[in-house]
């Protein structure tokens, strides 16, 4: 019988439009329910007191960001667990980040939050003020339910086995120094922050095939194609996660001559990023093809670039707008791919005039055993994986501490962090004369492609506004933790799910 009451959203849509001409009033829930307690059923139950119908819609699981490993139940079984409360008449799924299309279609005459959500101020997301709007404009109103509360996340946190035990101590030991308020209070203290990028264009491509096993013909393997998504890559995913945290951005770096490839650049900065572009006399904008299967698996990689392009003017443009300009700004990241576009003069003015300089030279296919962090002869913080760290130093088996140190005292680093995959990220406070180490914030990873940048963006900013090197090399390590949930950089992390993130980590 639970069964029947699970409908799809058109479903739903023509039940709620039933009901209402039979002058029922429909009460409507929207939430993820991973694990239900005390508090859902009571909150369930006094909101169908408040009219004659309740529907419950949740959240599907992609669309899910409450914290590592989360949702622990599928969206399947969080909706079967619903429908066999009595107080719940219909229940739905919804595909979506937010319950507004939902209330949309539905036009409930009251949609029902608990009490923690009354005070709409402290909704970092932002999402509740929109679903407040949507409740209206369909001639409904938003009602808060008055039963008591616990935390799905924080039980499931405790008792669910959600982090190894090394995070969960380390978690415990931090929130005790660093609540979610306060971390909030930080991220929010970015937005006037000035933040200059500079590096490489990139657009990533992402070949979506089905393999069909080896060639009949050779010992290659056979796909069938299916379809392509691209994505701003290089410092253009940079720069995007940057714009959600600050008012405006500037971001420079270099395009082939090719009117498609920067129209749809262009297209898809968000309105608070200013760029400032040149443009290589016959070499293209660097497009890199991965070839996937289903799963994510990268089957090949094709780079599309010239690895010795020439910038118009030879480049005396951009040295001289740096020059000019890089002082004016409170934050200066660097993200150095080594295809080229940074040259030694331009690195001149971007050491020498910068305010905060933050620095990233990655290694890559097109560049590995010719591109270091070296070619610097300064930097504020300088995040490096472990491999480019090993590179620069041509050390392969010294602590990670003693190569950022080393490296740290060449280049007069402030700060210096490494980071190691699943084993998380260390950073050297090279003026307290610390370390602090992160474990990884993520038990689920989707593609590890761009979680470097994500780090890098998140830190250098909180590093270069003067907060504490332990709160940013965590808020960092969040923002990359977030980022390894998505397919490449189909988004940037956005504010909304990055605060939502870090509040599920410190409860």
């Amino acid at each position: 019988m639970s069964q029947e009451k699970i409908l799809s959203l058109v479903d739903l849509a023509q039940k709620s439009a039933q009901i209402r001409k039979e002058g029922k009033r429909i009460v409507l829930c929207h939430g993820t329910f991973d694990l239900m307690h005390t508090g859902h059923i009571r909150y369930l139950k006094s909101a169908r007191e408040k009219g004659d119908v309740l529907f419950v819609t949740v959240t599907a699981d992609a669309f899910v960001n409450k914290g590592p490993g989360r949702p622990v139940f599928p969206q399947e079984l969080r909706a079967e667990n619903l429908s066999s409360l009595a107080c719940v008449d219909f229940v739905s799924i919804n595909h979506a980040p937010t319950a507004v299309n939902v209330i949309s279609e539905l036009k409930p005459h009251a949609y029902s939050k608990g009490n923690d959500y009354k005070n709409l101020d402290e909704d970092v997301t932002g999402n509740i003020h929109l679903e407040k709007k949507a409740v209206e404009e369909g001639g409904g109103e938003i009602i808060f339910t008055d039963e008591i509360t616990f935390s799905s996340t924080e039980l499931l946190n405790d008792h669910f086995g959600v982090f190894p035990n090394e995070t969960k101590q380390y978690l415990q030991k931090f929130s005790k120094k660093y609540n979610d308020a306060k971390i909030i209070e930080m991220l929010n203290s970015l937005k006037p922050l000035k933040v200059l990028v500079v590096g490489d264009t990139i657009i990533d491509e992402y070949h979506f095939t089905t393999p069909l096993g080896k060639s009949a013909k050779g010992n290659h393997l056979s796909v069938q194609y299916n379809y392509r998504e691209r994505f701003l890559g290089g410092s253009l995913a940079i720069t995007n996660h940057v714009s959600g945290f600050v008012e405006k951005v500037k971001i420079v770096s270099g395009l082939g001559r090719e009117k498609e490839s920067e129209e749809f650049i262009r297209a898809n900065l968000p309105k608070n990023i200013s760029p400032e572009f040149y443009y290589f006399v016959d070499a293209p904008t660097v497009v890199k093809q991965r070839f996937v299967d289903s799963d994510l698996n990268k089957l090949f990689e094709v780079y599309m670039y010239d690895e010795n392009p020439k910038l118009e003017n030879s480049g005396e443009d951009i040295c001289n707008w740096l020059d000019q300009n890089v002082e004016d700004f409170d934050v200066v990241i660097v993200s150095d791919f080594g295809n080229g576009f940074i040259t030694p003069e331009m690195i001149e003015p971007i050491c020498n005039r910068s305010r905060y300089l933050a620095v990233n030279t990655q290694i890559n296919s097109g560049n590995r055993g010719y591109h270091a962090i070296t070619r610097y002869p300064r930097a504020d913080f300088v995040s490096l994986n472990e491999p480019e760290a090993r590179l620069a130093t041509h050390n392969r088996r010294d602590s990670i501490e003693h190569l950022a140190q080393n490296l740290a005292a060449q280049l007069s680093v402030k700060h210096f962090a490494v980071t190691r995959g699943t084993k998380g990220v260390m950073l050297l406070d090279n003026e307290g004369g610390k370390t602090y180490t992160v474990p990884a914030l993520s038990t689920k990873v989707l593609d590890r492609v761009g979680a470097g940048d994500a780090f890098l963006a998140f830190s250098a900013m909180c590093l270069g506004k003067g907060i504490s090197p332990e709160a940013a090399v965590f808020v960092g390590s969040a923002a990359a933790a977030l980022d390894v949930q998505i397919v490449c950089n189909k988004k940037p992390i956005s504010s909304g799910d990055l605060l939502k993130y870090l509040g599920t980590l410190l409860k």
